[in-house]
C-alpha cells in the first residue's frame, strides 16, 4: 500500500509528462471508432473515443419501415451499442497511459475512468 502511495507521489515530479500524456491520449480518442448495430443491421452507428456520433447508417428495409417508433429505437439501440464499445476502447487506452506512467494497477488517474 505505501509503495503504491510512493509510485503515486513520484507522479507528481512528472506533471510535464502527465499532461504530455494526456494530450496524446485525448488525439488518440478521436481517432479511436466503435459501431454499433441494431435490427439485424438496418441501423448502424458510428462513434468515436470522444462519444461523438460519427454516423449513421440506415440500410433500404430500415428506410422503408412504417413504424417511426420502431425506427427510433433501433437508432437509439445502435447508438447506445456504439456508445458502449466506445467506452470499452477508452477504458483500454486509459490502463495502457496508466502503465505507461508506473501507476498501480486498478488505480487510474481522475476523469479519465481508469
Amino acid at each position: 500500500m505505501f509503495g503504491d502511495l510512493g509510485k503515486l507521489a513520484g507522479l507528481l515530479t512528472k506533471t510535464h509528462k502527465i499532461r504530455e500524456e494526456m494530450e496524446k491520449l485525448q488525439e488518440r480518442l478521436g481517432k479511436l471508432t466503435a459501431e454499433g448495430t441494431a435490427g439485424g443491421g438496418m441501423v448502424t452507428v458510428k462513434v468515436n473515443g470522444k462519444c461523438a456520433v460519427l454516423g449513421c447508417r440506415l440500410s433500404e428495409e430500415a428506410i422503408k419501415l412504417q413504424d417511426r417508433e420502431m425506427l427510433e429505437d433501433l437508432i437509439a439501440a445502435a447508438a447506445n451499442q456504439a456508445l458502449d464499445k466506445a467506452r470499452q476502447l477508452v477504458a483500454e487506452e486509459t490502463q495502457k497511459m496508466a502503465a505507461e506512467l508506473g501507476l498501480p494497477p486498478g488505480m487510474g488517474l481522475p476523469g479519465l475512468g481508469g
